[in-house]
């Protein structure tokens, strides 16, 4: 068929954009807002250090608030220590893989507030 352009982004290739892009968003939210509250950014340490019952509660913080931790822990590494590149390449493709996870599971919450 002559004159018919198919689209260049696929609508599902879009929403993965959007999920991705939500997921870093809220996980910088949520770690500037842990640091409102206290006197550091959440790190991963949070399961080791207070009552059973803390430990518990920062699961879910963690949870959403993991790509800004590996992003935040491979950049200044990157800087410090001068680790690899590739290094640097594959903290990025687990931290946006996890960003786009979180991001689906905030957008699919979203969808389900807004539709009732």
């Amino acid at each position: 068929m002559l004159g018919v352009v198919p689209p260049a982004v696929s609508p599902e290739a879009i929403e993965s954009f959007f999920a991705l892009a939500v997921g870093f968003a809220f996980a910088g939210t949520c770690a500037s807002g842990y640091r409102l509250y206290g006197d550091h950014f959440p790190s991963f340490r949070l399961l080791e250090v207070g009552p059973t019952a803390s430990r518990f509660a920062a699961i879910p913080l963690l949870i959403f608030t993991a790509p800004f931790i590996i992003m935040r822990n491979t950049l200044r590494a990157r800087r410090m220590e001068r680790r690899r590149a590739e290094f640097v390449m594959v903290a990025t493709v687990i931290a946006g893989l996890w960003s786009l996870m979180s991001g689906t599971v905030v957008v699919m919450a979203l969808q389900a507030l807004l539709s009732v």
